[in-house]
């Protein structure tokens, strides 16, 4: 292209924000589709309210961009058909993106790759109970995932969703993700995996890199990851969540888009997880993923008691003076995402124990 380009985000959520800086710095105009002023990059940048849903909205929408990338997995796969088919580009394609919205056709797409054992039910079958049930597609942070322990529990669950994905359960050890990039020509790129700590389906805290494993597990991990991204023709960054039992490793779900478990890559890594998105989707080299520090520690912030998310600094940064903040700009309710911290070094212990401390601190739960 001979001028800066113009890209679209179908969603102006948190991960439209984090991508607004890499994006400024590039020279690049990017324009989220928002649902509505509220949401966290539309209180922060120029946009477009409308719903992603409708196709007319989403046409004129793409039609305004060089090029359009998603922020979430929710809009209707077939308005994204229909408008590749008129000749606008959108990054992932349909063809890729299908894999993070539709949990059973990724299942298939994977099946010579290890994973929990699965099937598609549409009523409740004999099985090895206990197992996990999963909606097909739409499920994030823990929502639309069910923990079923008899046949008689699947069929009451499938008169709520009559079509559900059925998985062995793991008794894993700990669970991890990996971020991958890859652009249209093939060039691709991986970070430290990354431990992640789950709370009641929710993500808490990311370690990078994953402190229990070995050269050749954190080798093992990427190179699977790498594998995944050049099956599905990935375009932009993935993030790939994988179980861990032993040597192990188990495919759990995909996510075509920057990621939870990725936050940490704004000041772990040489490049994050936003800059390398938008280099990917324009075909622009990709950025060096190494890490800045031996470890990098990020914690959710969940909403809780205070709702003053302001006054904390004055605390915290005198405190910490190396943690860093992002939040973004949501109302505080009890057990959202509002935000992260993170915090870069040597001693794992230290990092730790410090944004726990600014998480407890944030949230109300500490005053000192």
């Amino acid at each position: 292209m001979s001028r800066f380009p113009k890209v679209g985000v179908i969603g102006a959520g948190q991960l439209a924000q984090m991508s607004l800086a890499p994006a400024a710095a590039l020279g690049i105009e990017l324009i989220p589709l928002a649902n509505s002023t509220e949401d966290s990059a539309a209180k922060l940048t120029p946009h477009i309210v409308g719903d992603y849903k409708n196709l007319e909205t989403v046409r004129e929408f793409a039609k305004r961009c060089d090029l359009v990338t998603f922020e979430h997995e929710l809009i209707p796969i077939s308005i994204i058909k229909t408008l590749e088919a008129e000749g606008l580009k959108f990054l992932p394609s349909s063809q890729t993106f299908q894999y993070s919205q539709d949990k059973a056709l990724m299942r298939q797409k994977l099946e010579h790759l290890p994973a929990p054992k699965w099937q598609v039910v549409t009523s409740a079958i004999d099985w090895n109970y206990p197992a996990i049930a999963k909606s097909i597609s739409g499920g994030y942070d823990g929502r639309g995932v069910w923990k079923v322990n008899s046949k008689e529990e699947l069929t009451n669950l499938l008169k709520e969703e009559p079509k559900l994905l059925l998985e062995e359960l793991i008794d894993f050890d700990f669970e991890i993700a990996v971020m991958v990039a890859r652009s249209p020509h093939g060039q691709a790129a991986t970070w430290a995996p990354t431990r992640t700590v789950q709370r009641d389906g929710i993500c808490i805290e990311t370690v990078a890199p994953v402190p229990e494993f070995t050269t050749v597990q954190s080798e093992s991990a990427q190179n699977l990851a790498l594998q995944i991204a050049e099956e599905i023709k990935l375009v932009g960054v993935m993030a790939v969540e994988l179980f861990v039992k032993g040597e192990q490793l188990f495919i759990n779900e995909l996510a075509l888009r920057p990621h939870n478990s990725g936050h940490w890559t704004i000041e772990g890594a040489v490049t994050s997880q936003f800059e390398q998105h938008l280099r990917a989707i324009l075909d622009l080299p990709l950025g060096d993923t190494s890490m800045t520090s031996k470890w990098a520690v990020m914690g959710n912030i969940l909403g809780g008691s205070n709702n003053d998310m302001y006054r904390p600094y004055l605390h915290l940064m005198a405190r910490t003076p190396g943690l860093k903040f992002h939040q973004y700009q949501k109302e505080v309710r009890p057990g959202r995402k509002i935000g992260h911290v993170t915090i870069t070094g040597d001693d794992l212990v230290e990092l730790r124990a410090d944004v726990l401390h600014a998480l407890a601190y944030l949230s109300g739960e500490i005053d000192e």
